[in-house]
């Protein structure tokens, strides 16, 4: 859309031309670095010839060395030319990330504008006050629900503290008085403990009885 409406002069799209002149400027230093590099092996061939003829030809590696210090100064120069374009590469693609982390702020803070459009402090203070007096209410009603259930009278914790002392004091008065009349304990005779003894073990035979009883009635 953003393009239609360029055409027309309308809204432009300012992100085309930064990307077309990093894509231009790419290009030239891919062609620059390809002709360092052909210069360099030039530099470096005549470099090794004038090693080779330092000795047996003289002027011979004279016009080596010449012909090396023209091709560097060349190279040189390709090279400050490939660093400027460098330098305008990274300060396009800069700008071109400010331009979009720009574009990025500006639709966020237009969402958080749609969103609050129509929030006041004001509004949000009174919901939370609404909110705590909700939580005031539950916990009231909790409170109330799970509190003991009286049915008919209101019970007065001082009065059933001191009916609870009386008690305690009657329960005491009884125990002394109980105490008082406590027969002194004498040891039984041989004979009675024997005739005790006996009482016991003939009930229990009657109680196994009995049982042999039921069990047979059960069997039929």
């Amino acid at each position: 859309m953003s393009g239609w409406m360029s055409w027309f002069g309308g809204t432009r799209d300012t992100k085309k031309p930064a990307r077309e002149a990093i894509i231009k400027l790419r290009q030239n230093l891919q062609l620059l670095e390809r002709k360092e590099e052909h210069l360099q092996k030039q530099v470096d061939e005549q470099q090794n010839k004038a090693r080779a003829n330092a000795v047996s030809n003289q002027n011979l590696a004279k016009e080596a060395l010449r012909r090396k210090k023209q091709l560097q100064q060349e190279l040189d120069r390709l090279s400050g030319q490939r660093f400027t374009l460098e330098t305008q590469v990274n300060a396009l693609e800069s700008a071109n990330i400010n331009q979009e982390t720009l574009e990025a702020m500006k639709n966020g803070a237009a969402a958080l504008q749609k969103i609050h459009g129509k929030m006041t402090v004001e509004q949000v203070d009174a919901t939370m006050d609404s909110i705590r007096d909700q939580m005031a209410v539950t916990k009231e009603i909790s409170e109330a629900i799970s509190g003991p259930i009286v049915s008919g009278m209101e019970l007065d914790e001082d009065e059933l503290e001191d009916e609870l002392k009386e008690l305690e004091e009657d329960v005491i008065t009884d125990r002394l008085r109980g105490a008082e009349h406590v027969p002194a304990h004498t040891p039984a005779s041989p004979i009675r403990a024997t005739a005790e003894a006996s009482r016991g073990r003939t009930a229990e035979d009657d109680e196994e009885a009995q049982l042999r009883e039921l069990q047979a009635s059960l069997a039929m």
